[in-house]
This record gives structure tokens, sequence and C-alpha cells, in this order.
């Protein structure tokens, strides 16, 4: 019993800063920021994305000119939409948002956030327990399986869940530490495994690599059963799959301890280092395996053992600060618990998320779906901090007035996000115009809402 109250104490000790801007003596060094952004984009879930763009068919003109395009849009809105906040307010997302949008409606989109953070780290789980599972002769997923298709698979994603967990405890700074010293070594291995296999793809120069790429790789035709990918895909996807991270404001919780605003540019560590080189690796890899998908196998196959430990790495240096986000977000509903009890709890919602192959195997029409949802309230921030004041409005009005429930941005975020829903065209396309519509209907709500309690109060 005294052990378990020692444990207590220490793990209570963790302070992470959730409710208060985080102070000078918390500020993290640029090498930080390159080993956590470096660290959660050379991911476990890498290893499924560049089969699933192979799967869909894209082109290699369209795969590798969408790459350049959206991760440079990416790192763009990290940098100037994202960090500038972060640095200037030095709070959470739900903190932040709860001084513009009130506790209550905090408390709900807290626990949307939640949700999706931790889905997205269940799909990171997934991956990695694909590596584990190899050595045991575990039935792999496949393209079409939804539900868990064995005991083994239970098994260990339910060991693998436990131990990302543990990590994700502990903090910003051990999860910076434990990304500066993987992501290197993870960049490496994806590399080798590629270039261990073109050999049998039939490269053996850059004229062949031209070509194989073209008639083997991303041949332009897809997998029966699925719908062909084109550069806009790939471009959106790029830029969107962190939607929720920089236009989205989530990674105000991470930017907060950043020195200087133009940290936001370490980003670009982990969109080239990590998404360009990773789906380019994994793409020569999944057509290597003929079409396999599974990230344990694939990996396998190009770089042995190496291979399944980058893959087990990988998705833990992604899905640690993503239970972290999560253990940030569901404190804002829980106010009287302490962040590592909720972030044992968002694990354990994580694990189990990560049962079902299908949040791993459709995992690019998740990611669209997540930013999409996530995203109205991001835009209601930069609205709320950039624009307000700047049309003689007041920003805060809810903390500034005491309001529990901000009906402007309630509106902003259901409304963008029903008519996203419903725009006639396809998924990785619709978050473009809602953020836009989002911030035009905050403004123009909250303009009308300071107006009538000006006018009410005058009465």
């Amino acid at each position: 019993m005294a052990a378990d109250h020692t444990l207590t104490q220490k793990l209570d000790a963790l302070n992470e800063f959730d409710r208060e801007p985080a102070p000078e003596s918390s500020f993290q060094g640029l090498g930080n920021f390159l080993g956590v952004y470096s660290g959660e984009h050379v991911a476990g879930t890498e290893y499924i994305i560049g089969p699933l763009f192979v799967a869909h068919g894209v082109t290699m003109a369209d795969f590798f000119l969408g790459l350049l395009l959206g991760n440079l849009l990416a790192v763009l809105c990290w940098a100037f939409v994202t960090a500038p906040i972060a640095v200037r307010t030095r709070l959470t997302l739900y903190w932040q948002l709860r001084r513009t949008a009130g506790p209550w409606l905090t408390a709900f989109y807290s626990i949307v956030n939640a949700l999706m953070f931790c889905f997205l780290a269940g799909s990171m789980i997934s991956v990695s327990a694909t590596a584990i599972g190899l050595p045991f002769h575990m039935t792999m997923p496949r393209l079409e399986d939804t539900l868990p298709n064995s005991a083994g698979w239970v098994v260990v994603v339910l060991l693998v869940g436990a131990a990302f967990t543990a990590l994700a405890i502990l903090g910003f700074e051990k999860l910076a530490h434990f990304g500066k010293v993987a992501s290197p070594w993870m960049i490496l291995v994806f590399a080798a495994a590629a270039i261990a296999v073109l050999p049998t793809l039939g490269v053996s120069s850059v004229h062949d690599m031209i070509r194989v790429g073209n008639e083997k790789i991303w041949t332009g035709t897809p997998f029966p059963g699925q719908v062909r990918y084109t550069f806009w895909h790939v471009t959106f996807f790029a830029w969107f799959c962190n939607l929720a991270m920089h236009l989205g404001m989530a990674d105000l919780s991470i930017l907060r301890f950043a020195r200087k605003w133009y940290y936001g540019f370490t980003t670009a560590a982990g969109m080239f280092f990590g998404h360009f080189l990773a789906w380019t690796a994994s793409s020569i890899l999944c057509a290597a395996a003929a079409g396999n998908v599974a990230p344990g196998p694939i990996a396998y196959l190009g770089a042995g053992i190496a291979g399944i430990v980058s893959v087990v790495i990988a998705g833990w240096t992604t899905a640690n600060p993503t239970l972290y986000r999560a253990g940030l977000a569901l404190q804002v509903a829980t106010p009287n618990w302490k962040r590592w009890k909720v972030t044992l709890w968002a694990g354990v919602v994580t694990t189990i998320a990560a049962l079902f192959p299908a949040l791993m195997m459709k995992l690019l029409n998740f990611v669209a779906i997540y930013g999409l949802i996530l995203m109205p309230m991001g835009a209601v921030l930069f609205a709320d901090f950039w624009l307000l004041p700047r049309m003689g409005l007041s920003d805060r009005y809810a903390e500034r007035k005491g309001i529990m429930f901000s009906w402007p941005a309630f509106l902003a975020w259901g409304v963008s996000l029903g008519v996203c829903l419903v725009l006639p065209i396809e998924l990785f396309f619709k978050a473009l115009p809602g953020w836009f519509l989002a911030v035009l209907i905050f403004v123009v709500l909250s303009a009308v809402q300071q107006r009538l309690q000006a006018k009410g109060a005058r009465s």
C-alpha cells in the first residue's frame, strides 16, 4: 500500500501546466521540437498510408508532386497560424477555447476531441501490433477486415496499448526525449528497407526507378474495389492529415512550450523527413510484397528484425503525443482528476479502439473525417485571436462576460460541419471551404452577440 501511495504521489507531481499558461521555466529548445515532430511523423501509420495510396492507384507524378505541395502547405499552417497564437497565450487548446467558447461548450468539444485522438492513436497501436505479432505467426488483418480476426491479435493489441499508455503518462519532456533518440534511426530503417527491395522490383539505376515506379508501384490502376486517387487527393491528404493539429489548433498544447513562434517550422522535419520519405518507402515495400498492406510483414520484408522494431517504435512515438493530447482534452471535462488518471482512461479507450483493424485499413478516410470534425473550433480560435480585436470587437468574450456556452462558437462549429458533410465534393476536399465558413459564421455572430448585449446594457 505504501508503495502504491508513493507512486500515486509521484504521478500527481507531474505538472504539465494543463490549466494555466506554461511558465518560462518550462520552455523547450529547438531540438526538442525537432525530436517531437520528426518522431511523431516518422510513424507506424506511415507504413500503412503509403500502401493505401498504392491501393488507390495514384500515379508516380501525382504522388510526388502532391506530397511536395501538401506537406509545404501543412508546415506553413503550423508556422503562421498555430505557433504565433501558442507562444502568445501559452495555453492548451482547451483552456484557450474555454476563454472563447465558455466552459460548457469546451467540455463537450473536449470529449469529442479526445475520442478522435483516441481513435487515431488506436490505429497506431494496430500498426505496431502487426509487427509484434509477426514472430508468433499471428493472422494479419486484411484490407477488408473490420473486426478482430484472431485471439492472438487481441492479446498483442492489449499489450501494446498498455505500454503506449504508460509512456504517454510521463508527459511532454519524456516524449520529446524519446522522439529525439528514436527518429533518426527510424528514418534510416525506412530508407534502408525500401532500397533493399528495389532490386526485386527490377531497379538497378535511377532510370529504372522511374520506369518501375510507373509500372509496378504508383501505376495509376487502383486495387479491385478501390477508388482512384489523383494529384489533388494526395495534396489535400498531405496538407490536411494533420488538420486537427494545425488549422484545428490542437498543437497549441505542444507549441506553447516553444521559445519562439518560428519553432513552428520544425514541423518540416515531420512532413518531409517523416511523411514524404516514409510514404515513399512504404509504397515501395507494398509493391515488393505483391500488394500486401499489413505494416509488420512489409517492414520485415525490407529490413528484417530492424524493420519489425521500427514499426513498433514508430507507432510508439506517434501514439504517445496523441494520447497526451487526448489526456489534456479530457481534463477539461474532468477538472478534479489529475492528468495521469485521465491519460490512463484515454489509453484504455484507445486500446479498445485498436482492436478493430478497420481503423487502420480505412485510415485515409478516418483522418479526413476526424480533421473535418475538429477543424471548425480551430477556425473559431483563429478568428477570436486575430480578427475580432481588429474589427473593434472583444476577444475572449465568454470569459469577459461570464458566458458558460457561446452560441456563436457552437453555431460556427455545427453549421460549418453540417454544410461540409452535405457538400457535393469528395471527403478530402471538404475541410478547406469549411474552415473559411466557420471563420465567417463566428465573426458575424460574434458581432451580433456583442452589439445586442451592448444595446441591452444601454437600455
